[in-house]
């Protein structure tokens, strides 16, 4: 039996490390399908006392993830708003209590929500084509699954207001300079890397690895909690604003957006 409930996410088990492939052509976009069978996901993990890493990649050799599919938010219908918020943050959530080791191997575009699950992991590798941006604001909508809260703890104040503010899209050199990537790799290397880092994390005591951990993220953890919950409510709060409906559909227009500032 498959880990996954989903296709979208592929599962490999080898030796103490999951690899997790994203694989949902051709952006390799989070849904309503595989946004729950991660988090379900983690959690099977959580309890296989053999796993003591989890390594998150992308298929294919352009995206590690586009984010949310924004066809989705088309409509405008705050229900849908609310449903997605809550997807995403219980997936991406639930990946960041991971009691083990997690390491996205970023081998391409990492864009929104894509961006947001690869900073829900305790350590990112990025192949030196790589791109990352927070690009919500440019279609009406703002990062909802830990991008505000996650990316100014890694990065500062200033750069998170560069990406999330003016939309600012980095290359995977500029990522490892400001600290949001641990390490830059050649094209193809991430996932091997990242699995060199998962067998180092293997040869640790797990227990004391997720104890370790825990205190680690004790601090911040505290900090962000009600931010994460603010993200979710601002998010749907946007729905009832006509930018929101124009951004998207500019967007999925390829034209560009006429903000109306309400």
């Amino acid at each position: 039996m498959s880990l996954s409930t989903s296709e979208k996410l592929k599962v490999e088990l080898r030796g103490h490390t999951a690899i997790v492939t994203i694989d949902n052509p051709g952006a390799n976009t989070w849904d309503t399908e595989s946004l729950p069978a991660l988090k379900d996901l983690v959690a099977k993990l959580n309890e296989n006392k053999e796993i003591y890493a989890l390594v998150i990649t992308g298929a294919g050799e352009k995206f590690f993830s586009a984010g949310a599919d924004l066809k989705l938010f088309a409509d405008g219908d705050p229900k849908t708003a609310r449903a997605m918020a809550e997807y995403f943050g219980d997936a991406f959530e639930t990946l960041a209590d991971f009691r083990g080791v997690s390491i996205a191997a970023v081998n391409g575009f990492a864009m929104g929500g894509g961006l947001e699950v690869a900073m829900a992991c305790d350590i990112r590798i990025a192949e030196e084509q790589a791109q990352m941006a927070l690009p919500e604001a440019g279609v009406g909508l703002l990062p909802c699954a830990g991008g505000t809260q996650r990316l100014s703890w890694l990065v500062g104040e200033g750069w998170a207001k560069r990406m999330i503010l003016c939309g600012e899209r980095i290359n995977a050199a500029t990522a490892e300079r400001i600290g949001l990537v641990e390490e830059v790799v050649g094209k193809g290397e991430a996932l091997e890397r990242a699995l060199a880092l998962a067998e180092q994390a293997a040869r640790q005591s797990p227990t004391s690895v997720a104890f370790c951990k825990r205190l680690v993220h004790t601090g911040r953890d505290t900090v962000i909690a009600r931010g994460l919950e603010g993200e979710r409510d601002l998010f749907v709060e946007l729905f009832s604003t006509q930018d929101q409906r124009e951004g998207v559909n500019a967007f999925l227009e390829k034209r560009k957006p006429q903000w109306k500032n309400g």
